[in-house]
C-alpha cells in the first residue's frame, strides 16, 4: 500500500489544527507551573487576586480550548482516514485478496499519526518563542514578582509525545476496524446503507429537495466542519473585540488569529470536499438542464442552516465563557471592568461573517461551473 506525499500533504489541516491547541496549552501550562513557584505569601492583596484569577483563568482556558480543539482534531483524522479508505478502496481489496491481514494493511496508517506529531512540535516551538512576550503580558501592572521562564519537559512529554503516540496508535486501530469489510466491498465499491422505518414525506419533496436532503445525509461529517467554521469566526472574533478592554491587545490578536486559521480552514476544506464528493451529481443534474445556479443551491446551499447555527451557538459561547470568567475568576480584582454583551460587536461580525461565507460560495459556484461532464465521467 502506498500513501503518496499529495495524501500526506492533505493532512495539513491537522497539523493546523494540533499546532493551535498545543501553542495554547503550553503557554498556559507554562506560565501556571511558573507562576505556582512563586511564594504567594509575599503578595498584595491585589497581587494575591490577581495570582489567583490567572491561575482560575489558565484552567479554564486549558481545559475549553485544549478540548475542543483536540476533538476536531480527532474528527479531522477520522475524516481523512475515511476518506483515504473511500478512495484507495480497490486497491486494499486487491491487497485483502491476496492474502495481506487488516492488521498488516492497517500498520502503514501510522503516517496520517505524522501530522499530529507536525502540528503538536510546531505548536510548542512556537509557544516557546512567545512565552517572553506572554509572561510580560500577563503582568503588565506588575503585581507580581517578575517569573523567570523555565523549560518544562513535562511539557514536551505531555503536549507532544503523548498526543503523536495516541493519535497514531488510533490512526492504526481506526483503520484496522474499517478494513475489517469482505475484500469484493472494497473492490467493487460496495457501501452499506441504512434502511429506515417508516414511512417519510418523500412524495411532497422537489426533485431538488430531496438530492439537498441526500446531500447532506452522505456528508454529514461536513455538516460538521461548516458548523464549527461558523463557531469559530464569531466566538474568537467577538471575543477578541472584548478582549481589548478586558485583557490586553496582544491576547485580543492572538485569539483573533487562532479564530481565523480555525474558521477558514475548516470552511475551505468542507467546501472543496462537497464539491469534489458531489462532482458526478453536478455533471448529471447539468445533462439534466439544470443550470449553475440550481447546481450550487442544491449541493452548496444545503449546509448555509448549518453555517447559522454555528454561528449562533459562537455568539453564545463567548458570551458565557467571558460572564463566566469575569463573575467568578476576576471577581476580586480590582478596577477590572464588568463585561456585558456587545450587540455592535455582534453585528459587526455577523456582516463580515455573511461577507466572507458568501464569497467562498461563490469561489466555489465558480468550481462547480467548471466541472465538465467528460472529466467527471473518466474518473
Amino acid at each position: 500500500m502506498i500513501i503518496s506525499l499529495k495524501d500526506i500533504a492533505k493532512l495539513f489541516g491537522i497539523s493546523i489544527v494540533t499546532c493551535c491547541a498545543v501553542f495554547v496549552c503550553t503557554m498556559f501550562f507554562s506560565y501556571h507551573i511558573d507562576l505556582a513557584a512563586i511564594d504567594g505569601s509575599t503578595l498584595s492583596a491585589a497581587g494575591k487576586a490577581i495570582y489567583e484569577a490567572q491561575i482560575s483563568m489558565g484552567k479554564i482556558t486549558v481545559a475549553v480550548t485544549g478540548g475542543c480543539l483536540g476533538i476536531t482534531s480527532l474528527i479531522l483524522l477520522v475524516f481523512y482516514i475515511k476518506n483515504y479508505i473511500d478512495a484507495h478502496g480497490k486497491e486494499l481489496g486487491i491487497l485483502k485478496a491476496m492474502g495481506y491481514s487488516n492488521l498488516s494493511v492497517a500498520k502503514y496508517f501510522w503516517v496520517f499519526g505524522w501530522s499530529v506529531l507536525v502540528g503538536c512540535v510546531a505548536g510548542f516551538c512556537a509557544a516557546y518563542a512567545y512565552l517572553p512576550n506572554f509572561y510580560a503580558a500577563q503582568n503588565a501592572d506588575g503585581l507580581l514578582p517578575d517569573i523567570p521562564l523555565r523549560f518544562h519537559f513535562s511539557l514536551l512529554l505531555l503536549l507532544v509525545i503523548v498526543p503523536a503516540v495516541s493519535f497514531t496508535v488510533f490512526s492504526v486501530l481506526y483503520a484496522f476496524l474499517k478494513l475489517k469489510s469482505p475484500a469484493l466491498d472494497f473492490m467493487y465499491e460496495r457501501k452499506q446503507t441504512k434502511i429506515k422505518s417508516g414511512k417519510e414525506s418523500a412524495k411532497k419533496l422537489s426533485f431538488l429537495q430531496s438530492l439537498k436532503r441526500a446531500t447532506l445525509r452522505s456528508k454529514k461529517v461536513l455538516a460538521f466542519f461548516i458548523t464549527f467554521a461558523a463557531f469559530s469566526f464569531s466566538a474568537m472574533v467577538q471575543m477578541s473585540i472584548s478582549m481589548i478592554d478586558l485583557a490586553s491587545e496582544t491576547f485580543a490578536w492572538m485569539v483573533f488569529m487562532i479564530g481565523l486559521i480555525l474558521a477558514f480552514l475548516s470552511l475551505l476544506l468542507s467546501l472543496s470536499e462537497v464539491v469534489k464528493g458531489n462532482s458526478k451529481t453536478v455533471a448529471m443534474m447539468r445533462v439534466m438542464g439544470y443550470d449553475n445556479t440550481a447546481c450550487s443551491n442544491t449541493v452548496l446551499g444545503a449546509y448555509r442552516p448549518f453555517a447559522c447555527v454555528g454561528f449562533i451557538i459562537g455568539t453564545l459561547y463567548q458570551y458565557g465563557l467571558l460572564k463566566l470568567i469575569m463573575t467568578f475568576v476576576f471577581s476580586n480584582v480590582e478596577n477590572m471592568p464588568e463585561y456585558h454583551f456587545n450587540w455592535f460587536n455582534l453585528l459587526m461580525t455577523l456582516a463580515a461573517f455573511v461577507v466572507v461565507y458568501e464569497l467562498a460560495m461563490a469561489l466555489f459556484s465558480l468550481r462547480i461551473k467548471k466541472l465538465s461532464l467528460k472529466s467527471v465521467m473518466t474518473e
